[in-house]
């Protein structure tokens, strides 16, 4: 990733296609060590080349390694002290994951322009809306940020369910791996131009979908 840098900032500042694809390398080599990964719905993926907004549940620090996985070019938004890892950290530098200071309302500004702004360059943006990891695997209340960017850009909104990151490695047990499995279920893309109703619809897709695997739901 350091050695191509300079050229993708020269010619793919946004989208980064080149550190994408070596976190893609780099996250299914790590996973096929430790876990079995299903995808359902890969064709319900749009291309790279066209920039969406991602919305997922949050069970686990797995999720992000198992999202990378699927090959496309967006962004993560992730708090600013996780880029202060060693190899991790600056992995997400390269990637151009989006910092974000909890708790602070200006921060939560910055970071909902600069995803506006990368969408409209041709950039995918992802967000957890939960905003944290569930501690109890049930789904949480979604905020609506994801979806005033998807509002005020034009780009669906596509819903994904994570089922059994949580299971391998609860929130706030980040020492320990259990076995087990993880499917990625990838919904259709949803597009409105309200934010309440996307965020509504998009937290039903995944909602139904947790309930019909046997997961609650708050």
């Amino acid at each position: 990733m350091v050695v191509v840098h300079p050229l993708v900032l020269l010619f793919d500042r946004y989208r980064r296609r080149a550190q994408h694809y070596i976190a893609k390398i780099w996250a299914t080599l790590t996973i096929s060590m430790f876990y079995k990964l299903e995808v359902e719905g890969i064709e319900n993926l749009p291309p790279n080349s066209s920039p969406a907004v991602y919305v997922a549940n949050h069970q686990s620090f797995l999720d992000i390694y198992t999202l990378l996985t699927l090959g496309r070019c967006f962004k993560f938004i992730s708090k600013t002290s996780i880029f202060m890892f060693p190899i991790i950290g600056w992995a997400m530098y390269l990637l151009g994951v989006i910092p974000l200071r909890r708790m602070d309302s200006r921060s939560q500004l910055d970071c909902l322009k600069r995803c506006v702004y990368l969408v409209k360059k041709g950039a995918s943006v992802f967000f957890f809306p939960e905003g944290t990891r569930s501690k109890d695997g049930k789904l949480g209340v979604f905020k609506r940020g994801a979806f005033s960017v998807a509002t005020k850009t034009g780009a669906p909104v596509i819903p994904i369910t994570l089922l059994g990151t949580g299971k391998l490695m609860p929130s706030g047990m980040e020492g320990i791996l259990n076995s087990g499995s993880v499917k990625v279920i990838i919904h259709h893309p949803i597009e409105g131009n309200d934010a309440e109703k996307l965020c509504s619809e998009a937290r039903k897709v995944i909602a139904d979908s947790l309930i019909l695997n046997g997961y609650g739901v708050h």
